[in-house]
């Protein structure tokens, strides 16, 4: 072996241990919670860290609303979020316990159009067959920029051919989730239709 080819190898042993060693630190990392999640365990957390858009890498999770805490309605949780200027994490459980949901790159709001960046995307978590868990991300396509709208009525995320990737109605009770063009995402639930358990949104502050 020259000594190109051995310090070629030493160097990549170097530098696969050093990534090792980072992944194995980045995989510790956990932000602080500034509030009481019903939903989220280490392990969800933990998976969620590796998508977040840098804006929210590094911050504590801060509870910004809760239908336990503050009841199930759109427009409360709206009133919630005035004065947040963060992604928001939006996590739902529903009664069949699937957690899933959307990191989107602003607070929620009332809007006549669609808002928001290609920062966001649609999660859900499952069990694989040795019952550990996966989450799956589904990041913006490129395909359009219907990120979000909401009214007073329901809040959509995602969106193409008259499809939401989640959508809620105004009561916090009922939701839909369809394959969708914003995140070329699956259903987030098997039976597309859901009723949600608890849901909280998380800002980075």
């Amino acid at each position: 072996m020259s000594m190109s080819e051995e310090l070629r190898r030493a160097l990549y042993a170097a530098s696969s241990a050093a990534s090792l060693e980072s992944s194995a630190s980045s995989e510790v990392f956990l932000p602080e919670l500034a509030g009481t999640t019903e939903i989220l365990s280490e392990e969800h957390r933990r998976k969620l860290c590796r998508h977040l858009p840098a804006r929210a890498e590094g911050y504590a999770w801060s509870l910004a609303f809760s239908t336990s805490q503050h009841g199930f309605s759109l427009n409360s949780m709206y009133r919630k979020m005035a004065r947040v200027e963060s992604p928001i994490l939006l996590v739902v459980q529903d009664t069949e316990n699937n957690v899933f949901g959307a990191l989107t790159s602003c607070a929620l709001k009332v809007s006549d159009h669609f808002y928001g960046t290609g920062e966001s995307f649609l999660f859900k978590f499952d069990q694989d067959s040795q019952g550990g868990m996966i989450c799956t991300v589904y990041n913006w396509t490129g395909d359009n920029i219907y990120f979000i709208k909401g009214n007073n009525e329901s809040l959509a995320i995602g969106a193409g051919d008259g499809k939401f990737g989640l959508w809620l109605d105004g009561d916090l009770y009922q939701g839909r989730t369809q394959p969708c063009e914003t995140y070329g995402n699956e259903a987030l639930v098997p039976s597309e239709d859901f009723v949600i358990k608890t849901l909280e949104c998380w800002a980075f502050v």
